[in-house]
Protein backbone atom coordinates (compact mmCIF):
# COMPACT_ATOMS: atom_id res chain seq x y z
CA UNK A 1 0.00 0.00 0.00
CA UNK A 2 1.38 3.51 -1.33
CA UNK A 3 1.20 5.93 2.15
CA UNK A 4 1.63 9.83 1.21
CA UNK A 5 2.58 11.46 3.97
CA UNK A 6 2.26 14.86 3.99
CA UNK A 7 3.66 17.60 6.69
CA UNK A 8 3.01 21.07 7.66
CA UNK A 9 6.11 22.75 10.27
CA UNK A 10 7.22 26.12 11.92
CA UNK A 11 10.28 24.99 13.70
CA UNK A 12 10.61 21.76 11.87
CA UNK A 13 9.45 19.26 14.56
CA UNK A 14 6.18 18.16 12.27
CA UNK A 15 8.32 17.29 9.55
CA UNK A 16 10.36 15.50 12.26
CA UNK A 17 7.57 13.41 13.09
CA UNK A 18 6.61 13.02 9.79
CA UNK A 19 10.30 11.22 8.44
CA UNK A 20 9.74 9.16 11.55
CA UNK A 21 6.48 8.07 10.61
CA UNK A 22 7.58 7.19 6.74
CA UNK A 23 10.51 5.31 8.44
CA UNK A 24 8.21 3.35 10.93
CA UNK A 25 5.70 2.60 8.01
CA UNK A 26 8.28 1.53 5.37
CA UNK A 27 10.05 -0.99 7.94
CA UNK A 28 6.10 -2.14 8.67
CA UNK A 29 6.23 -2.77 4.72
CA UNK A 30 4.16 0.04 3.22
CA UNK A 31 5.74 2.22 0.23
CA UNK A 32 5.86 5.85 1.59
CA UNK A 33 6.52 8.87 0.07
CA UNK A 34 7.57 12.43 1.89
CA UNK A 35 8.14 16.07 0.84
CA UNK A 36 7.75 18.49 3.04
CA UNK A 37 7.51 20.63 -0.14
CA UNK A 38 4.99 18.79 -1.71
CA UNK A 39 3.01 19.92 -4.43
CA UNK A 40 0.01 18.37 -5.36
CA UNK A 41 0.89 17.15 -8.80
CA UNK A 42 3.55 14.97 -7.26
CA UNK A 43 1.32 13.76 -4.43
CA UNK A 44 -0.64 12.84 -7.90
CA UNK A 45 1.85 11.30 -9.74
CA UNK A 46 2.24 9.04 -6.01
CA UNK A 47 -1.05 7.42 -6.62
CA UNK A 48 -1.74 7.39 -2.89
CA UNK A 49 -3.62 4.50 -1.90
CA UNK A 50 -3.48 5.89 2.11
CA UNK A 51 -2.89 9.63 3.24
CA UNK A 52 -0.99 10.48 6.69
CA UNK A 53 -0.56 14.53 7.61
CA UNK A 54 1.44 15.82 10.20
CA UNK A 55 1.11 19.39 11.13
CA UNK A 56 2.00 21.36 13.65
CA UNK A 57 -0.47 24.40 14.67
CA UNK A 58 0.11 28.10 14.04
CA UNK A 59 -1.28 31.52 15.79
CA UNK A 60 -4.94 31.52 16.18
CA UNK A 61 -5.39 27.30 15.22
CA UNK A 62 -4.07 27.94 11.48
CA UNK A 63 -1.49 25.40 9.44
CA UNK A 64 1.77 26.55 9.32
CA UNK A 65 2.97 28.41 5.94
CA UNK A 66 4.79 25.57 4.37
CA UNK A 67 1.31 23.93 4.19
CA UNK A 68 -1.14 26.35 3.30
CA UNK A 69 0.11 26.54 -0.51
CA UNK A 70 -0.60 22.10 -0.95
CA UNK A 71 -3.78 22.58 1.75
CA UNK A 72 -5.16 25.02 -0.78
CA UNK A 73 -4.61 23.64 -4.05
CA UNK A 74 -6.07 20.28 -2.12
CA UNK A 75 -9.21 21.86 -1.45
CA UNK A 76 -9.15 24.10 -5.38
CA UNK A 77 -8.76 21.02 -7.27
CA UNK A 78 -9.98 18.22 -5.09
CA UNK A 79 -8.81 15.09 -6.09
CA UNK A 80 -10.18 11.92 -6.11
CA UNK A 81 -9.42 10.63 -2.81
CA UNK A 82 -12.95 9.57 -1.46
CA UNK A 83 -12.49 6.33 0.35
CA UNK A 84 -8.59 6.80 1.22
CA UNK A 85 -7.83 5.76 4.40
CA UNK A 86 -6.20 8.75 6.38
CA UNK A 87 -4.87 9.96 9.76
CA UNK A 88 -3.81 13.03 11.32
CA UNK A 89 -0.93 13.95 13.46
CA UNK A 90 -1.44 17.75 15.02
CA UNK A 91 1.38 18.95 17.24
CA UNK A 92 0.54 22.32 19.17
CA UNK A 93 0.36 23.55 22.56
CA UNK A 94 -1.87 23.58 25.05
CA UNK A 95 -1.44 26.65 27.09
CA UNK A 96 -3.10 27.97 23.87
CA UNK A 97 -6.18 26.84 25.03
CA UNK A 98 -8.94 26.09 21.98
CA UNK A 99 -6.87 26.64 19.17
CA UNK A 100 -5.22 23.31 20.31
CA UNK A 101 -3.81 21.22 17.78
CA UNK A 102 -5.94 23.60 15.48
CA UNK A 103 -4.03 22.70 12.17
CA UNK A 104 -5.03 19.03 12.69
CA UNK A 105 -9.04 20.12 13.41
CA UNK A 106 -8.53 21.73 9.53
CA UNK A 107 -7.21 18.43 8.32
CA UNK A 108 -10.03 16.40 9.63
CA UNK A 109 -12.45 19.24 8.47
CA UNK A 110 -11.00 18.53 4.78
CA UNK A 111 -10.86 14.83 4.77
CA UNK A 112 -14.24 15.09 5.63
CA UNK A 113 -15.10 17.27 2.38
CA UNK A 114 -13.10 15.09 0.44
CA UNK A 115 -14.31 11.61 1.65
CA UNK A 116 -10.93 10.55 3.32
CA UNK A 117 -11.86 7.90 6.07
CA UNK A 118 -9.86 8.68 9.40
CA UNK A 119 -9.40 5.36 10.66
CA UNK A 120 -8.35 6.24 14.13
CA UNK A 121 -8.43 9.63 16.68
CA UNK A 122 -5.94 12.17 15.63
CA UNK A 123 -2.95 11.84 17.62
CA UNK A 124 -2.47 15.15 19.76
CA UNK A 125 0.89 15.88 20.69
CA UNK A 126 1.47 18.48 23.11
CA UNK A 127 4.52 20.26 22.96
CA UNK A 128 4.00 21.88 26.67
CA UNK A 129 3.93 18.36 28.06
CA UNK A 130 6.57 16.68 25.46
CA UNK A 131 10.67 16.67 24.56
CA UNK A 132 10.32 14.00 21.98
CA UNK A 133 7.06 14.38 20.23
CA UNK A 134 9.03 11.55 17.65
CA UNK A 135 9.19 8.70 20.28
CA UNK A 136 5.44 9.48 21.57
CA UNK A 137 3.90 9.20 17.79
CA UNK A 138 5.26 5.86 17.48
CA UNK A 139 2.48 3.79 19.15
CA UNK A 140 0.26 5.77 17.22
CA UNK A 141 1.99 4.86 14.07
CA UNK A 142 2.08 1.51 14.61
CA UNK A 143 -1.51 1.42 15.37
CA UNK A 144 -2.54 3.30 12.34
CA UNK A 145 0.12 0.79 10.37
CA UNK A 146 -2.44 -1.94 11.49
CA UNK A 147 -5.48 -0.30 11.02
CA UNK A 148 -4.42 0.70 7.20
CA UNK A 149 -3.73 -3.58 7.13
CA UNK A 150 -6.87 -4.59 8.39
Amino acid sequence: MRVAILSGTVYGTAEDVACHAASLLASAGFETWHDPRATLEQVLAFEPQALLVVTSTTGMGELPDTFVGLYSAIRDRFPAWSGLPGGVIALGDSSYGDTFCGGGELIRELYQELGVREIQPMLRLDGSETVDQETDSQPWIADFANALRA
